[in-house]
């Protein structure tokens, strides 16, 4: 069955939701649907993310979502490439990789410097995916949070 991959409007929120919950859920987040409801709507409704939904047919089985922020060293915009999950059913059938070169088109439609993003070290699989596409690991910088 052909993949097609849609940006997302409000009109879609009810195909995304319980994705973006099961994306949380794997980073061992609890099940909170209503909130994720409130956070997308809020993200897209505020233009603060850009958010792609791919579909098999009818079914919505995974996302990715952007957010932009700048390079002061290009002076130019970046996406952030925030979140990306594949439903489980769907995973091996080129999901990740059409929302990967969705992600990428759209970066360069809109002139961003580049997309960039984070995995955990032990989700190979997707690293595994991420390379295998083009994408480097950063090997100039370390990363570092402050929890807040």
């Amino acid at each position: 069955m052909a993949i097609i991959v849609q940006k997302v409007g409000v009109e879609h929120i009810d195909a995304l939701v319980p994705l973006f919950d099961a994306y949380r859920q794997f980073y061992r987040r609890p099940s909170a649907p209503d909130d994720a409801r409130v956070f997308l709507l809020e993200r897209i409704e505020r233009e603060q993310s850009v958010v792609f939904l791919a579909f098999e047919g009818t079914a919505a089985v995974g996302f990715v979502q952007m957010f932009p922020s700048f390079s002061s060293a290009t002076m130019r915009s970046i996406l952030i490439l925030n979140d990306l999950f594949v439903a489980h059913s769907a995973r091996g059938t080129g999901v990740g990789r059409a929302l990967l070169d969705m992600a990428a088109s759209h970066g360069r439609q809109v002139g961003a410097a580049r997309l960039t993003l984070s995995t955990e070290n032990t989700n190979t699989s997707a690293q595994a995916i991420y390379e295998h596409m083009g994408w480097t690991p950063s090997t100039d910088f370390q990363h570092y949070n402050l929890a807040l």
